[in-house]
């Protein structure tokens, strides 16, 4: 009985104060509605905000583990079976901290050979091997220029992991052992990489001398991908900042790109073209594993550019 003249004493203040002030009932009445919305409202959205940080810094951690296996697919290229003895190439192995690497030398033609002759080093892409491009890069021998194929650090026979150090190593190791050659001159060493091999050379240039260098669609950094996937530039772990190494280089740089290049945008190139302090640029009208899309075209180019710079003759014979 005392419980209910209580409640009923509560509702006739209520009702009263109702009566006094309408309006001010009303207020006091969406105000405690408003903070028991607000309250509702915010423990939701720092729940959402909680849980969107931590899917996120789980996202960045995955690709800060996989990026490797993104960068260098080594595991999708398929190792020959059988290792092909091509007449033309000397196999080399080089010792390297993390293994040996394998590496194969292409002599210059007999009609075109001057000893000590130039020669390349060249750096294929991420998802080939130095098994694919003997037949191809046999042309520079046609202009009396020796060619070393450098494989990958985990690519193909060779043993190690890749990354921008380990490659790197590689390919200081392999010039080394290049311009020890009796039948090389060690002034006219020309640095060429297709696409990811772009890094690699430009990271040997940043260490090695070197009379040019060849950029066939290269990217400006690994860095400038980051924005790609939405992940912080500071995550990549093999940056291969080629753009730096491009303004200090002080040698000449031919710059191939095509046009309508698919995976690494044509910018790039020309921001490199344009950073370089002695550059060429050819413009191709290809995309990315397309280019070049005439090799004819393309090898008469290398020539007027070796050519140009005094790195070769006019050569004998043209590449067949």
């Amino acid at each position: 009985m005392l419980y209910v003249k209580k409640k009923k004493a509560q509702y006739l203040h209520i009702l009263g104060s109702w009566k006094a002030n309408p309006l001010k009932a009303l207020k006091r009445k969406f105000e405690k509605l408003f903070r028991i919305q607000y309250g509702m409202m915010k423990d939701m959205l720092v729940k959402i905000v909680t849980w969107t940080l931590f899917i996120y810094l789980a996202y960045c951690g995955l690709l800060f583990l996989v990026q490797r296996q993104m960068l260098f697919p080594r595991y999708l290229v398929e190792t020959p079976s059988q290792n092909e003895d091509i007449p033309f190439v000397e196999k080399i192995w080089i010792e390297t901290g993390t293994g040996k690497i394998e590496a194969w030398f292409l002599p210059p033609d007999p009609v075109n050979k001057a000893t000590p002759a130039p020669a390349v080093i060249f750096a294929h892409g991420n998802g080939e091997l130095i098994d694919f491009w003997p037949h191809e890069l046999k042309k520079f021998n046609g202009f009396g220029v020796g060619v070393l194929l450098v494989e990958y650090p985990g690519y193909g026979r060779s043993q190690g992991t890749p990354s921008q150090k380990n490659i790197t190593e590689a390919f200081n190791r392999a010039y080394d052992v290049l311009i020890e050659r009796q039948d090389v001159d060690p002034a006219k060493i020309i640095l060429f990489g297709r696409s990811v091999g772009g890094g690699a050379v430009c990271a040997l240039a940043a260490q090695r001398p070197s009379a040019a260098l060849i950029l066939m669609s290269a990217f400006i950094s690994v860095r400038s991908f980051a924005k790609r996937y939405f992940a912080p530039a500071v995550l990549i772990r093999d940056p291969f900042d080629n753009l730096s190494v491009v303004r200090e280089y002080k040698g000449p740089t031919l710059v191939i790109h095509g046009k309508f290049d698919e995976v690494i945008p044509y910018s790039h190139g020309m921001t490199l073209y344009r950073a370089s302090r002695n550059a060429t640029m050819i413009t191709y009208k290809s995309g990315h594993n397309d280019c070049p899309p005439n090799w004819k075209v393309f090898w008469q180019d290398i020539e007027s550019f070796l050519h140009r710079y005094g790195i070769i003759e006019n050569s004998k014979t043209p590449p067949s």
